[in-house]
């Protein structure tokens, strides 16, 4: 195996901001309003799209559509039933949430800010409570270094505030 060395390394040291809300809802309860307004994503509507190479505002029309809230859910993993063989009964969910219109804004400056995109959202319980957990998209977004990445982070911590509302919890983000 031939070992190709690399012509250059960046080390980028970032801070973030996680967010940990205690919800005062139970959990499939939350999780079932949460599923609601943040809908999986129309895969087969989005892969029409591509595969006959659509405009992207036709693009942009099918996501809206999709995502009342501004997002939608690319992924789901419920861990319980891996961690139940350790012994532990709690509940947890963690997603993907995001929207891929809003993430191009970043990715035109910053590949790699879809190292972020989607967003890791975290459902689960503790000690009966229901908590929902996710890095605050600007702290996430900041530590690009990039002005116009570091904008779409700030709107996004106003989607996601505005999401909180609608679910009933009020708006969680850091100013």
């Amino acid at each position: 195996m031939t070992v190709m060395p690399s012509t250059a390394i960046q080390a980028m040291d970032h801070t973030m901001t996680r967010l940990r809300i205690v919800v005062d809802a139970p959990f499939e309860a939350f999780r079932s309003r949460f599923e609601l307004a943040v809908p999986p994503v129309d895969i087969a509507r989005i892969t029409g799209l591509v595969q006959k190479r659509a405009t992207w505002e036709e693009m942009k029309s099918a996501v809206a559509a999709n995502a009342p809230h501004a997002f939608m859910i690319y992924a789901a993993v419920d861990v319980k039933p891996l961690m139940v063989l350790a012994g532990h009964e709690r509940r947890f969910v963690e997603y993907l949430m995001g929207n891929h219109v809003i993430a191009e804004r970043m990715f035109r400056h910053d590949p790699a800010a879809l190292l972020y995109a989607p967003l890791r959202v975290a459902l689960y319980e503790d000690d009966g409570r229901t908590v929902f957990a996710i890095d605050q998209p600007s702290t996430v977004f900041a530590g690009f270094g990039d002005p116009a990445v570091a904008e779409v982070g700030l709107e996004l911590d106003r989607e996601l505030d505005a999401l909180m509302v609608h679910l009933g919890v009020g708006p969680v983000t850091k100013r």
